[in-house]
């Protein structure tokens, strides 16, 4: 398995809560409720163990939005949510006045929106703070168990998934999430070596 050191893990969590505290402002401006969002922690995993860590009863679902990212590295970018707490906070974004029907038929518009604000929130910072170029696809709205979506999402049977546990907070809700990359083994690398360029910089090594 995929490891970093210490030094390295604090610095990839350092940069995603700044990545995720971009997406938690513009957030706040949608629902016009204060949002907070902080990861912390991150775990790199096989496929099996990720799709089960949102998984955790059989044949729960989830909602995912995915876009797939090209530049310093290459990743399939997941955002991840039980399906029961989406339309919570779709409902959020549109009032509370809106009927359930017109609710659910609102939501993969709505929830591809969370997932782009979100998604490019973390890896825009990625991007800004390795001073590399990553562009993204458009979002895709997927339903079904963790296991599915993260097939679905594309990547070698073997790659690695970097799972960011997100806790979403507003005054009156707390919703647990998670972002996952799907990272193969030359991404991985490619991660890492953009890790250690950064941490080199600010610790002012040659």
């Amino acid at each position: 398995m995929f490891n970093l050191t210490d030094l390295q893990h604090d610095a990839l969590v350092e940069i995603f809560n700044i990545g995720v505290g971009h997406a938690a402002r513009a957030m706040s401006d949608i629902v016009n409720e204060e949002v907070t969002m902080s990861v912390p922690l991150i775990t790199f995993l096989n496929r099996a163990d990720a799709g089960s860590m949102l998984g955790n009863k059989e044949g729960s679902r989830v909602c995912g939005v995915s876009q797939h990212y090209e530049g310093a590295f290459s990743t399939e970018a997941i955002l991840m949510f039980p399906e029961d707490k989406s339309l919570d906070i779709v409902r959020l974004m549109v009032g509370e006045s809106v009927p359930l029907q017109e609710l659910t038929e609102m939501e993969q518009e709505a929830m591809s929106e969370i997932g782009n604000i979100i998604l490019n929130s973390c890896v825009g910072t990625l991007a800004n703070i390795f001073s590399q170029e990553l562009s993204g696809s458009l979002p895709v709205y997927h339903v079904g168990t963790s296991e599915q979506i993260l097939t679905a999402s594309g990547g070698l049977a073997d790659s690695i998934v970097l799972m960011l546990h997100i806790d979403f907070i507003l005054e009156k809700h707390q919703i647990h999430g998670y972002v996952a990359f799907i990272l193969d083994l030359s991404a991985l690398h490619d991660l890492r070596e953009q890790v250690d360029r950064y941490l080199a910089k600010v610790m002012g090594s040659p």
